[in-house]
């Protein structure tokens, strides 16, 4: 069974007032990833007391601290300029030295955490298809077609509830009596922390965006930067690979958003070319419209997206198209102009 890391505990450890079985357990915490955040707010909460505090048993007499406390820094991000750590006391390079050490030990970085684990779940999606997905908390995911979702197979109350995304996922999640962070991971330079909420996020091609449905959640950007967000109910923010900085963030319907996860496809004066990314992202198909008029025109109607060749005749009645399929190609052509037939009395 597995020490569990408290405050307390780390105040202990750096007096020097924990047992064997306690050191390593605080030693392999603090070179733990998923606890990197927690580390730091107690440490820079202690900051005094470490300051006062004797070295700790085991603590090297005279390494080199400069070099050690530079590792520690990396390993915990202590280097950003906002944290106070310049000028540390003596007794502070000590104990950072022993805690550089026990990563040391732990395998020179998070090798050996990693061997120790449970392998992570991983759940993709094809083309075309959704999956609803229950987390360990009780929370519930929604993949959309061509997604991948991955998670610890198990969650303890002492660490944020991580999840990692590629493509686009419905999320409903579950508020915790201790207030559990969940931490959603995207591979867009951002990741969406909550508490208990509905929102998406969707990661596509060279853009990233979350739309928020109900509850409170915070964008948290890598750029140190951008500065991060709060959403509220309805608002909507995305970026681009491209200008990562440039962010959007504005009140927008939700539906269109949304609606995938219940076989829907929601347009809402939205433009032919950017339903047609819609269709490629999702079904993994070849779309070309014929002409670039076309790709402008702007459409609004709800359409069903359980069957691809179900959608594609709803698109040729809603918005007087004519979808043509070959294989895994379809061809869009205005059929404007033609008249449409009348039914006889």
């Amino acid at each position: 069974m597995q020490t569990p890391i408290t405050e307390e505990m780390l105040a202990r450890y750096v007096q020097g007032n924990v047992s064997g079985p306690e050191t390593a357990a605080v030693g392999e915490w603090l070179t733990n990833p998923a606890t990197e955040a927690k580390a730091r707010e107690w440490m820079h909460r202690r900051w005094d007391d470490l300051a006062a505090a004797p070295a700790p048993a085991g603590a090297l007499d005279e390494p080199d601290y400069e070099v050690l406390l530079s590792s520690l820094h990396q390993r915990l991000a202590f280097g950003r300029p906002r944290l106070p750590v310049a000028q540390p006391s003596p007794m502070w390079r000590r104990w950072a030295a022993a805690a550089a050490l026990a990563g040391t030990v732990a395998g020179s970085g998070w090798l050996l955490y990693s061997q120790r684990t449970v392998a992570p779940i991983e759940t993709a999606t094809n083309y075309g298809q959704t999956q609803n997905i229950r987390l360990p908390d009780g929370s519930e995911v929604t993949l959309n077609g061509h997604s991948k979702l991955r998670y610890a197979a198990q969650w303890t109350a002492d660490k944020p509830r991580e999840v990692w995304l590629d493509g686009e996922g419905y999320f409903s999640v579950q508020h915790q009596p201790n207030h559990q962070r969940f931490v959603v991971h995207t591979q867009a330079g951002f990741s969406v922390e909550v508490l208990g909420t509905k929102f998406t996020v969707n990661r596509r091609r060279d853009q990233a965006r979350v739309v928020l449905l109900s509850g409170k959640v915070r964008v948290n950007f890598d750029d140190p930067a951008v500065a991060d967000v709060i959403m509220k109910p309805g608002e909507l923010v995305e970026t681009r690979d491209a200008q990562p900085t440039a962010l959007v963030h504005k009140t927008v319907r939700t539906a269109p958003y949304a609606a995938w996860k219940d076989a829907r496809l929601v347009l809402d004066e939205t433009t032919i070319a950017e339903m047609v990314t819609r269709l490629q992202d999702t079904y993994g198909i070849e779309v070309v419209v014929e002409s670039p008029e076309l790709n402008q025109r702007k459409v609004t109607g709800t359409i069903p997206v359980r069957d691809l060749d179900v959608l594609l005749l709803a698109l040729e009645e809603a918005f007087h198209l004519k979808a043509a399929r070959v294989g895994n190609r379809i061809t869009l052509s205005d059929q404007s102009a033609s008249p449409r037939p009348t039914s006889s009395k």
